[in-house]
């Protein structure tokens, strides 16, 4: 059984890959990315939610490969910008997936916001939709959602991980997400959260 991550994200497949192997029923399941399909024009993420945009793309995903398709679209909430960059932040410095300036304006944009106000999370959110028709009502479309509460430090520390993870430290730890072992990351992320509960629902499903 084949299914699609609607990513050319290698790092999300990877992700994807080792939560998959972890649940037994699930080991005849082969996860390819967007770069093993034939291409398609991929839909603009114009949803105001995680929720919105990760359903758009799995839906795009299902209509056009006839593959059940999971997508996710997750990013960081920080306290002081009121919950921005959100479902802006690929792209919250204008050049989408530019991970460094993308943090570094981050950083600026908080620097002289003390430590005790520096509370952020990552939130997302992972649709698996079924192709052969849309609507929750009807059984193919599923939705999960992960979060993974934290703090913004104040300069960049790690060489793992992607994204935003090299100035977060989640409650509970003393070290980035950047310094956290792909395990240990995968343990107490909200992907990792989102992809274990959608993994359960694929079980299920398929």
């Amino acid at each position: 059984m084949k299914v699609l991550l609607a990513t050319r994200n290698v790092k999300k497949l990877d992700e994807l890959r080792r939560i998959l192997a972890s649940s037994p029923e699930l080991l005849k399941v082969e996860l390819v990315g967007l770069d093993d399909v034939p291409e398609y024009a991929e839909v603009p993420e114009t949803g105001l939610t995680f929720a919105e945009n990760a359903l758009l793309k799995a839906r795009e995903g299902a209509k056009h490969t006839g593959l059940p398709t999971v997508a996710d679209d997750s990013g960081l909430a920080v306290d002081a910008l009121n919950g921005m960059p959100g479902v802006f932040s690929a792209r919250w410095s204008g050049r989408h997936g530019d991970d460094r300036a993308n943090l570094e304006l981050v950083l600026a944009q908080i620097g002289d916001v003390p430590d005790e106000h520096r509370g952020a999370a990552f939130v997302c959110a992972a649709a698996l939709v079924l192709p052969g028709g849309a609507g929750p009502a009807n059984g193919r479309e599923h939705l999960v959602s992960g979060k993974m509460g934290g703090r913004v430090l104040r300069a960049a520390r790690g060489e793992g991980g992607f994204g935003y993870d090299p100035i977060f430290v989640a409650e509970g730890q003393t070290r980035t997400n950047a310094e956290l072992s792909a395990a240990e990351k995968d343990a107490i992320s909200h992907r990792g959260k989102a992809f274990r509960a959608l993994a359960a629902v694929i079980a299920k499903t398929l």
